[in-house]
């Protein structure tokens, strides 16, 4: 978008720059503002009886929650055709390329859409990243052969970072500050059913009407949300955020540096991806390449202070990195820990996972209730220590005598402290960032958030492989298939972060 966005004519312009709705004219005093403020600048607090479904909120409410659902509903759904299309394409010795193409896109997609909506609006990067989500399926819908598959997962990650980027400028500007936990906690309620349903519906065309269904059906689901949240975009969050240029003045433009720096850490991730994948002496090149791409690149994106767990902001970040990529790093062994080494069918296991959903939802509910705000960052240190519990609780069940619904008790828990952090990280993230830099500190967040689950599934993986956990098979699951040792050596040092994480979450608040 090179010039603002159109208003509806039956919307008032004011004529001096009006900063979005929650955010106060001082940067530095916004996190302890009372309120919306007025064009004079005057604090008006928000109606008692304001939610996020009020008129005023209802229709781009619906709209965002909607494009969550679709991108929940795409990765539910797609992980489980992707095996099927896999071997119809030839392509089983490159399938996880289908995953690393999706994540290395999306991490320059991240860093492109906060410049972008830092400097015009989120309104043009989440429709672009629409779009080429949408695009991204049907080429890997219609692809013949697996790397046009792989280029169009490719196409549909840099979508997708350009989309979750775009949105949470969006909460940052449209909703005021005291709504935004209840907009996160509907965020994660929209993965609630698509965890569930998605699996089980996608096996289910898959196995009647071919995979390409699962991957042409989606797009078809964009058109919803478009409807309902573009317009509202336009009329209340596009646009920079001093508001549109005076005429004949150029737009803001990005910043070539960081834009560069994006394009270094999504090559970086797919070389270190790769050298994890290929235990061998020759994978020792681009595994140093990828670092040495990662390292600058990584310190140059995210806020200044983050590796030291520096106050305020960088700890928010950082915690957000270390919370999901040791979570999601251990979930990804979970099914094939019991499938291999308790012999449950891949339906069983996958279900074990299935409250987790709930239970994450729910503890996003918690932290969005206006009693938790005080309390915030002690839940946070609780709900980490949950995660970390959860996961050194997993592989109890390689002892045969512990039943294997331990699993899924356990990692009810888990993603009920899961539900507790994530939110809270994207709220007190929101509250931390001047208005000018909401896309930026979006952009590090969901950074730290990706890059962790790279880094640490691949250590976790490789540390797999030394232990002999590839040679585990569904047939041999008691036989030479069996190494518990190897799922062990994933399973606790994951939890070790994720106590790690504990720490972190004491250092949220700056002094």
């Amino acid at each position: 978008m090179t010039v603002p966005e159109p208003r509806d004519t039956d919307v008032a312009v004011p004529a001096d720059p009006v900063l979005p709705a929650g955010i106060p004219a001082d940067p530095a005093n916004h996190a302890d503002h009372p309120g919306p403020v007025d064009p004079a600048g005057a604090a008006v607090s928000p109606p008692g009886g304001e939610t996020v479904l009020s008129r005023a909120h209802r229709a781009l409410s619906i709209g965002i929650v909607s494009v969550v659902v679709l991108i929940a509903f795409e990765a539910t759904a797609v992980g489980t055709a992707m095996p099927v299309a896999a071997r119809e394409l030839d392509g089983i010795s490159l399938y996880a390329f289908a995953f690393s193409g999706y994540f290395t896109t999306s991490l320059f997609g991240m860093v492109l859409s906060g410049q972008w909506s830092d400097r015009r609006g989120p309104l043009a990067p989440l429709t672009v990243g629409i779009g080429s989500f949408a695009a991204g399926l049907v080429l890997s819908g219609t692809a013949g052969a697996m790397w046009p598959f792989i280029l169009g997962r490719a196409v549909q990650g840099f979508g997708g970072g350009l989309v979750i980027v775009a949105l949470y400028v969006v909460v940052g500007r449209a909703y005021p500050e005291r709504l935004r936990p209840a907009i996160m906690a509907a965020f994660a309620a929209g993965w609630v059913v698509p965890s569930v349903v998605g699996p089980l519906a996608s096996g289910a065309v898959t196995e009647h009407l071919g995979w390409r269904w699962v991957f042409l059906g989606i797009p078809v689901l964009v058109v919803f949300p478009l409807a309902l949240a573009l317009p509202q975009i336009r009329r209340r969050a596009s646009g920079s955020v001093g508001g549109p240029e005076a005429p004949g003045t150029a737009p803001a433009s990005f910043d070539g540096r960081r834009i560069r720096l994006a394009l270094a850490i999504s090559f970086g991730a797919g070389l270190l991806q790769y050298a994890a994948q290929d235990l061998r002496w020759t994978s020792l090149l681009p595994g140093a390449a990828g670092v040495a791409l990662l390292v600058p690149a990584v310190l140059g994106l995210l806020p200044r202070g983050t590796w030291r767990a520096a106050r305020g902001l960088p700890s928010v970040v950082l915690l957000r990195g270390v919370a999901a990529g040791s979570f999601i790093a251990a979930e990804s062994f979970v099914p094939l820990m019991l499938v291999t080494q308790r012999g449950l069918s891949p339906t069983l296991a996958g279900l074990s996972l299935a409250a987790g959903g709930a239970t994450w939802a729910f503890g996003s509910w918690l932290q969005s209730r206006p009693g938790t705000e005080a309390h915030r960052e002690r839940l946070m240190t609780f709900g980490m220590v949950l995660v970390a519990a959860s996961i050194a609780a997993a592989p109890s069940v390689l002892i045969p005598a512990v039943p294997a619904w331990t699993v899924a008790v356990a990692w009810g828990f888990g993603c009920f402290g899961m539900g507790l952090v994530i939110s809270s990280t994207s709220v007190l993230l929101l509250r931390l960032s001047a208005p000018e830099e909401a896309g930026t500190n979006s952009a590090a967040l969901q950074i730290s958030d990706g890059l962790s689950n790279v880094i640490l599934l691949a250590a976790g993986g490789a540390a797999f492989a030394a232990l002999g956990g590839g040679t585990v098979s569904h047939a041999a699951a008691h036989a030479t298939g069996s190494h518990p040792a190897a799922f062990a050596a994933v399973f606790l040092p994951m939890a070790a972060v994720a106590l790690a994480g504990a720490w972190v979450a004491t250092r949220l608040r700056e002094r």
